[in-house]
């Protein structure tokens, strides 16, 4: 029960920022409540593509989300998810930990610089029938993709990064859209890891179950936030988990 409340409260969080949280609930997992770490990173990581299909139809119907674009870099992120989960079993846990808790790290300052920065605005790269369309997507799917399925994370600041810079999408977009994108790198990064015999179903019930609930009523106050309050919780999310990780 301890496991579905904390949950609960975390998918919220992450439903508001458009997380996959991935990162954030493996922390807890091997800090509080002591999950051995391929577990917990297989484990968070199936339990993302549920998360996700919640928090993706909130988004979709509070028009904060662009469904051809997540679907592309969907698409190429989960080979690259797919392909990464087997790297990671050859990395060992004490190892995994470190490395998954500084990718966390990097994600919130990636996300602090570059809502600091000013662009001049462009239209929106949406058009399926562009070539320049598919090639960002296979560059950000492939690299985002293979960093969730290493590291067992949602790498949703990355995701969030690529669309903004390669998509031209403002940051509530880029929010919604991102949670799309994450259920396929879910789904085969799951996969991956679910073939290793990473995955604990009796936690991964209790980690859906409260991170479902959360993550479709966060995502109905993502559209109604501040811009700064939203940034504020984009780069604290991983670098609070990156902190817990290391302070385990």
């Amino acid at each position: 029960m301890s496991i579905f409340i904390t949950m609960l409260f975390l998918g919220g969080l992450l439903g508001f920022v458009g997380a996959g949280g991935s990162g954030f609930i493996i922390a807890l997992l091997v800090t509080v409540f002591h999950i051995p770490v391929h577990t917990a990173l297989g484990t968070s990581i199936a339990a993302m593509v549920f998360t996700m299909i919640s928090g993706s139809v909130s988004h979709l119907r509070e028009k904060n989300a662009i469904l051809s674009t997540g679907l592309a870099v969907g698409l190429f992120g989960a080979a690259g998810a797919y392909a990464g989960s087997f790297a990671a079993r050859l990395i060992p846990e004490d190892r995994l930990v470190l490395c998954t808790a500084i990718m966390l790290f990097l994600s919130g300052l990636l996300i602090m610089l570059r809502t600091r920065m000013q662009f001049t605005p462009k239209p929106m790269l949406t058009s399926i029938r562009s070539s320049r369309f598919w090639m960002m997507a296979l560059i950000s799917g492939l690299i985002t993709g293979g960093m969730s399925g290493v590291f067992g994370i949602g790498s949703t600041p990355f995701i969030q990064l690529a669309l903004m810079v390669l998509f031209n999408m403002p940051i509530t977009l880029a929010v919604g859209t991102t949670m799309m994108v994450i259920m396929p790198i879910a789904l085969f990064g799951g996969i991956g890891y679910f073939q290793a015999g990473y995955i604990d179903w009796q936690l991964l019930l209790q980690v859906v179950a409260g991170t479902m609930i959360g993550s479709y009523i966060g995502a109905k106050y993502t559209s109604k936030a501040p811009r700064t309050l939203l940034r504020f919780s984009m780069i604290l999310m991983p670098i609070l988990g990156g902190s817990i990780m290391l302070l385990r």
